[in-house]
């Protein structure tokens, strides 16, 4: 099991860093990722890591902003989130990603599972 945590209330234009935590896991050979649900909205998959960390993926409507990273020796995925708008307020899920691959000059990921409670971000003045 994971367990997400960090998220909150926030005006726009601010940050938050999300963590999770998989202490059951050997995550140090997992790609992980983290993915949102809104209200009324399908889910979206918004970032993602190989087990290393070097490679990573972004939606197109979090690049440049968001900022995904692990540390194997903690156990722990991080998503540090910037200058967030609006749109971006959802519940946040961190995930184990049962597949992921390197493609065409690109790292992607599809098929969480394991994913915790999630954490709430809302974005909102």
């Amino acid at each position: 099991q994971l367990v997400e945590s960090g998220g909150g209330l926030v005006q726009p234009g601010g940050s938050l860093r999300l963590s999770c935590v998989g202490s059951e896991f050997s995550m140090d050979t997992l790609a992980m990722g983290w993915f949102r649900q809104a209200p009324g909205k399908e889910r979206e998959d918004v970032s993602c890591i190989s087990y290393s960390g070097a490679l990573t993926n972004y939606a197109d409507s979090v690049q440049g902003r968001f900022i995904i990273s692990r540390d194997n020796a903690e156990k722990t995925v991080y998503l540090q989130m910037n200058s967030l708008k609006p749109e971006d307020t959802a519940v946040y899920y961190c995930g184990v990603a049962t597949i992921s691959r390197w493609s065409g000059g690109a790292f992607s990921c599809a098929n969480y599972t394991h994913n915790g409670q999630g954490t709430q971000v809302t974005v909102s003045s």
